[in-house]
């Protein structure tokens, strides 16, 4: 007999994404689909007929009946600002009375007012908000999530953003990548001393950074507004000399060349997009650089230009959805809403939207030889959705339909079942567990 931790048997519908699994879909789907899990692992997938008869669940082994569901690999968010203090509500309020950008900040609003209530925040009050922040994920079924600093642009706020998202790591399930975004825009008081701030990150922050290995990526804002085509080549280059991967925002509010410097640096993912060139789109496919289209910020936004992701998609460019979660612009924890934007702003299909929090979203890590997929050895992590078939998911948009999350073999949240009493006319919700 063969012990196992973990089976989760009777899928409607096992979305494997595995290269190995041949369907219309594209998607490795597998009816009646079953999956068995030993020490964080996937030994076995195929369907629940074919289970081998020396499986055996072991003395504290599980079983999951996944009938009439849908079981993922767990969800990805691969471009997120997890860690800040503040928010911007009355900012909202503002943009729909018809107030610009410049307007706002002129106000005391914009990003470097979050900046403000971010360094004014201590450690334990950001670490309160990351957590609960990352419970909202976790019960929406992400298992992994990209983080960046990017709120203190200072030496010593930097530093403290991504400590607080190194002590997340080792208190919550979701497994989070950090990524140093100290080059988030110029700080208030060093408006007029920009090249201070420059050799502040080149020669100080990205080295300490890496020393304390406090980040795996070092991002970019490369825009007009915030740093110029050969400041961000500069940024990017003493990261990687530093160990860290590179990562970039590019050409989201003008045709700026950040695509093809993506190409160049041989980023892991190029973010925004929505004045990428054609030639950006042809180095991006022929280097293999991810596209993260970030549809709830074109959303929230009201942006009249969006990203041409169905020419991207025709060129070869492999594209990732995520949320952008951060106060000014994408103020949500959704990932499946961010799906159901990405069909129908960017004309993605449901396949395509699942490949994007999926495969492409790992790729966009450097984590698709672990994660992404539902493969014999790659880490169990798994979403199991109350939902008749994977279309369904970006269509009933809005509500939550997360029933399991498994996180390296473990079931890390379980949602209780609700149920209404007719005798007694009054509606019963157990507490989600976590």
């Amino acid at each position: 007999m063969s012990e196992i931790d973990l089976l989760i048997k009777n899928a409607g519908q096992l979305i494997t994404l595995s290269s190995s699994v041949k369907d219309p879909s594209g998607l490795g789907v597998i009816p009646d689909g079953a999956v068995a899990i030993k020490g964080g692992k996937i030994l076995w997938i195929g369907a629940t007929d074919q289970l081998p008869g020396e499986f055996a669940l072991g003395k504290e082994g599980k079983e999951v009946d996944a009938r009439e569901k849908v079981v993922l690999p767990g969800l990805i968010d691969s471009h997120t600002h997890l860690v800040f203090a503040g928010s911007r509500e009355n900012e909202f309020e503002m943009r729909i009375q018809g107030l610009s950008y410049l307007e706002i900040a002129e106000r005391g609003g914009g990003i470097l007012s979050t900046v403000e209530a971010t360094r004014r925040a201590s450690f334990e009050e950001l670490f309160l908000l990351g957590k609960r922040r990352l419970n909202r994920w976790l019960s929406m079924g992400v298992t992994t999530l990209e983080a960046k600093s990017g709120y203190g642009l200072s030496y010593e706020d930097e530093l403290k953003i991504l400590k607080v998202i190194r002590a997340l790591q080792k208190e919550h399930p979701i497994e989070i990548i950090p990524t140093f975004l100290g080059a988030h825009t110029i700080p208030g008081e060093y408006r007029k001393r920009r090249e201070e701030y420059l050799n502040l990150l080149i020669n100080e922050l990205i080295p300490e950074v890496a020393r304390q290995g406090l980040a795996e990526f070092c991002d970019v804002f490369c825009e007009e507004k915030a740093f110029s085509l050969e400041e961000s080549r500069k940024i990017l280059e003493t990261g990687k000399r530093y160990g860290l991967k590179p990562k970039i925002h590019a050409d989201q509010l003008t045709p700026g060349g950040g695509a093809e410097l993506a190409a160049e640096m041989g980023a892991y993912s190029a973010d925004h997009l929505e004045y990428i060139s054609p030639k950006g789109i042809l180095l991006l496919a022929e280097k293999g650089v991810v596209a993260g289209l970030l549809p709830g910020c074109s959303f929230f936004l009201r942006m009249e230009r969006l990203p041409p992701a169905r020419e991207m998609i025709e060129k070869g460019v492999p594209i990732a959805l995520a949320t952008d979660f951060n106060p000014g612009s994408s103020m949500t924890e959704s990932l499946p809403l961010i799906m159901t934007m990405g069909c129908l702003l960017y004309r993605m299909t449901p396949s395509e939207a699942i490949r994007a929090v999926t495969l492409n979203a790992a790729k966009s890590i450097d984590k698709e030889g672990r994660i992404g997929t539902l493969d014999p050895g790659k880490q169990a992590d798994i979403v199991i959705l109350d939902i008749p078939n994977y279309k369904y998911l970006p269509y009933h948009f809005g509500v939550n339909h997360t029933q399991y999350v498994i996180k390296k073999g473990e079931i890390v949240y379980q949602r209780k079942e609700e149920s209404f009493d007719h005798r007694s006319y009054k509606y019963h919700r157990h507490r989600d567990s976590m």
